[in-house]
C-alpha cells in the first residue's frame, strides 16, 4: 500500500485543484511529493515531449552486464514457474555498472524522450512509456510491448505477426483491462496493438502499444492516491496474474528496483499525466547503474532476452 500520507496529499490538493508532482518507488513503500509552486531547482520533469527528433551523436556507453550464466540461472528458474502455472508472463530485470563521461544533470538535458525526469542526484529518467492519464472523466492506459529495430525489411509487419510478441502483448493488455475495472466503469480496448516509432539513441525502433480505456466520476480529483494504490505496482512491469508474479520476482531479481519501474506524475489542476520509470540510471555511491529488463512467456529465448537487456542500455538524443 502505498504511504497513508502521500494518498492523504493526493487526495487533498487533487480536490482543491493544486498542481503537484510526485513519485513512487516500485515496492510502493518510497514516495515524495511537492507542490509544482514548491518544486525544488534539483528535481526537474517535462512530459509529452511529441517531436522527437533524432540527432546524429551517440552517446557511448561502457557496459558492464551481469553475467550471463547467472543471467540464464534466473530465466530458468521464471520458466520453471511458468510451466508449474504459477505465472505465464513475468518481467525480469537487472542493473548493469556503467560509465560515461557525464553526471545525471548532463544525461538529464542531453537525453530526448516523451517523459523525462531528474530526481535530486539520485536518478535520472527518459521514458517513452505512460503510465495512466486521467481527462475529461476518462482514464487511459497505454501498455507497451514488443519492439523491433525500425530499419529491419518489413519490421512493423514482422512485429505485429509474431506470435510471441502478441501472446505477451495481449497478456498485459488482459492486465490492465482488469485493472482499470478496479477504478473506473465501462472499460474498453481503444486501440490494440499499435505501431509507434522510438529514438534508441543511434537507431529508431517500432514498439507496439494499446489504448485501454474507462469511465470516472466527476469527483475523481479527491480520490487521485487511492486509484493510484489500487493500480500499482504497473502491470507492464510485472505480470500477469500481478500478485504471484510480484512474488516470484522479488526472489528471483534478487535486488532492489527501489524507484526504478516504479512512476511518476503530474497533476495540473484539471488532468493528470503518469509515466512509468523505465529508461533509467540510478547514482548509487557515486557509481551509475542502468536498470533494464523484457518480458518472459514460455517462448522467450534466453539468448535473445540478455540481448534484448543490453540494447535497452541507452540514451536516446
Amino acid at each position: 500500500m502505498i504511504n497513508k500520507d502521500l494518498i492523504n496529499k493526493l487526495n487533498k490538493y487533487g480536490s482543491l485543484k493544486e498542481p503537484y508532482l510526485f513519485i513512487i518507488s516500485y515496492d510502493k513503500k518510497s514516495s515524495d511529493f511537492y507542490l509544482l509552486k514548491d518544486l525544488p531547482k534539483d528535481v526537474e520533469f517535462k512530459i509529452n515531449n511529441n517531436t522527437i527528433p533524432q540527432s546524429s551523436s551517440v552517446i557511448k556507453i561502457n557496459k558492464e552486464l551481469v553475467d550471463y550464466e547467472i543471467y540464464k540461472n534466473k530465466f530458468d528458474l521464471l520458466q520453471k514457474e511458468i510451466k508449474a502455472g504459477n505465472s505465464y508472463l513475468l518481467n525480469l530485470t537487472s542493473k548493469t555498472k556503467i560509465s560515461l563521461d557525464m553526471d545525471l544533470k548532463e544525461i538529464y538535458n542531453k537525453s530526448k524522450a516523451r517523459f523525462k525526469l531528474k530526481y535530486k542526484n539520485e536518478f535520472v529518467c527518459f521514458t517513452p512509456e505512460r503510465f495512466i492519464s486521467i481527462e475529461d472523466n476518462k482514464i487511459s492506459t497505454y501498455p507497451m510491448k514488443g519492439t523491433i529495430d525500425a530499419s529491419l525489411p518489413n519490421a512493423s509487419e514482422t512485429i505485429l505477426a509474431d506470435e510471441k510478441e502478441m501472446a505477451e502483448h495481449t497478456m498485459v493488455v488482459d492486465l490492465l483491462r482488469n485493472d482499470l475495472s478496479i477504478v473506473s466503469s465501462k472499460v474498453r480496448v481503444n486501440k490494440f496493438r499499435y505501431v509507434e516509432k522510438i529514438n534508441a539513441g543511434s537507431k529508431e525502433l517500432l514498439q507496439i502499444s494499446s489504448e485501454i480505456q474507462g469511465d470516472l466520476d466527476s469527483s475523481w480529483t479527491n480520490n487521485i492516491g487511492n486509484i493510484l494504490d489500487n493500480l500499482l505496482p504497473a502491470g507492464s512491469i510485472t505480470g500477469t496474474p500481478k500478485k504471484n508474479t510480484i512474488e516470484i520476482l522479488e526472489k528471483t531479481e534478487n535486488y532492489d528496483r527501489k524507484y526504478y519501474t516504479g512512476i511518476a506524475g503530474v497533476f495540473d489542476g484539471k488532468k493528470l499525466e503518469t509515466f512509468v520509470l523505465i529508461r533509467f540510471i540510478e547514482n548509487i555511491q557515486d557509481t551509475l547503474f542502468y536498470k533494464s529488463g523484457g518480458g518472459i512467456t514460455c517462448d522467450s529465448i534466453c539468448k535473445n532476452e540478455y540481448e534484448e537487456l543490453s540494447d535497452k542500455i541507452y540514451i536516446p538524443t
